[in-house]
């Protein structure tokens, strides 16, 4: 059928399959005779216009049908890669927002559809019954599009809040340990191949002090191109270090932050990007972002989880812990092999300390096996009803300044990973040692050996430590013990 000018002038229009027909939409339409109304509403529920199509109206049925269509391959796309990308896509504020709006105006669309064919039926033709199936159909249409549209709003908010971009990065250098410059621990990877480094922080700001201390102190790597994956946890009496702006830091390595937050005509970046740079000197490399969460709002992310599994590998006895906020007796026992952890629980595991044969180096290797449980634990499907308050404590506990758009990158990356064949390292012996207390004032604390930390930074990040050197050797350091 030929199509000038003067047919698409004519609005509105009805489309056929077999091209433009220019009859109104608004003229009459008849419904074929023996089709029930009752099936027509089911079918349109399923997909818009498909209810029309089976009552003989395919005009109609197409000016439904067809506006869905790139929605619905734009979400089969958003979905290509698993819901768990897919779910972390939505910690963007923007693409979280836009998904919310998609929502309400695709179930604005099913509802004129489902009401449509109401209209086209005329007063006196429906029966109840008929109306009773079109209303609960509808009432279904809002009630599941307002679950959907209630998670990307929290997605939204949790995203809102989470993410802390953090001071504009300075145009200075930080100076490597051996005194020549390497690039600020701000810039972002340089590539999309180029290795990501990530500092996870644990904030105790219990009651009894008048300032928080950063006592967990993870350092992750992750080199896109080889998949190898590594973790370095920093016991907190680490003390008497060589700083990045100069000197030596007499105090404890949890209190850096803190005291940098403090000083800030010498840390002019403030607390946590200063305790960045820092911990990146000391291994070498720089560190491009950060994740903190407070021990307390650990608990509520645990306890939305419901629980995490961890297999213990040695039992614990501390008869001292008395870090329960439910009014636990004091004191933490856990058997060896595989457990199940309530919150409380978990914070024990990842806390306690004083049990027989534990320490700060065992306490920080069950963090890190923490940290696999939940990444484990989120990724469970009969989580899905809990998402909201999952994501509720998410966002009040959690704060990073990694970008939102390559959290999927980073699952996906993750899904190359065997976990059991990432490097985990705790920087006590050999790397670290305890000097005589009446030393030091009487105070337990840890100096690095950092001839050891440099040789464990070239072997684990290879070229990209700032200790590495033709020869595969480390580089001068101004620091030796």
């Amino acid at each position: 059928m030929r199509c000038d000018a003067r047919q698409w002038s004519r609005w509105p229009f009805q489309v056929w399959s077999g091209g433009l027909h220019s009859r109104a939409v608004g003229q009459p339409q008849t419904v074929r005779p023996g089709r029930p109304l009752a099936l027509a509403a089911v079918l349109t529920f399923l997909w818009p216009g498909l209810g029309q199509l089976f009552e003989g109206r395919r005009g109609t049925a197409a000016l439904f049908a067809i506006p869905l269509l790139p929605i619905a391959l734009v979400g089969v796309l958003f979905l290509a890669d698993g819901a768990e990308v897919a779910a972390l896509r939505l910690f963007d504020p923007t693409l979280a927002m836009t998904v919310f709006w998609l929502v309400v105006a695709v179930a604005a669309w099913r509802l004129v559809a489902l009401g449509e064919h109401l209209v086209v039926r005329g007063r006196g033709r429906v029966r109840r019954s008929e109306l009773v199936v079109v209303g609960l159909l509808a009432l279904l249409v809002f009630e599941t599009h307002a679950i959907v549209g209630n998670i990307a709003l929290s997605f939204h908010d949790a995203g809102t809040a989470i993410y802390d971009p953090g001071p504009t990065p300075g145009p200075n250098d930080t100076p490597r340990p051996s005194g020549v410059p390497e690039p600020s621990p701000y810039e972002t990877p340089a590539t999309a191949e180029s290795r990501i480094n990530v500092l996870l922080i644990g904030v105790d700001s219990s009651s009894t002090r008048s300032h928080a201390l950063t006592d967990t102190l993870i350092v992750a790597s992750v080199d896109p191109a080889s998949g190898d994956t590594s973790m370095v946890s920093f016991p907190r009496d680490i003390a008497e270090f060589p700083m990045y702006t100069g000197g030596t830091y007499f105090g404890k390595i949890n209190s850096f932050a803190n005291y940098a937050e403090r000083h800030p005509r010498q840390f002019p970046d403030g607390g946590i990007p200063s305790l960045m740079r820092q911990l990146g000197f000391l291994l070498g490399i720089p560190i491009h972002y950060y994740a903190s969460v407070s021990l307390e709002g650990f608990v509520k992310v645990i306890d939305a989880l419901e629980y995490v599994d961890v297999n213990n590998p040695r039992e614990i006895a501390d008869p001292r812990y008395g870090g329960w906020t439910d009014g636990r007796p004091i004191g933490f026992y856990l058997p060896k092999g595989p457990q199940r952890l309530d919150a409380q629980e978990a914070l024990a595991y990842a806390r306690s300390r004083m049990g027989a044969g534990d320490s700060d180096f065992t306490r920080a290797a069950r963090q890190q096996q923490l940290l696999s449980a939940v990444r484990a634990r989120v990724t469970d499907p009969s989580l899905l009803p809990r998402l909201p308050s999952i994501l509720s404590a998410v966002g009040e506990t959690i704060r990073t300044n990694f970008p939102p758009d390559r959290l999927s990158e980073m699952l996906l990356l993750a899904r190359r990973v065997d976990d059991g064949a990432t490097k985990r390292v705790v920087l006590g012996r050999p790397y670290s040692f305890h000097p005589p207390t009446n030393s030091t004032g009487g105070t337990y604390i840890l100096r690095l050996r950092m001839p050891r930390v440099e040789a464990l930074s070239v072997e684990l990040y290879g070229q990209d430590s700032a200790y590495w050197t033709p020869d595969a050797g480390p580089a001068p350091t101004p620091m030796r013990s």
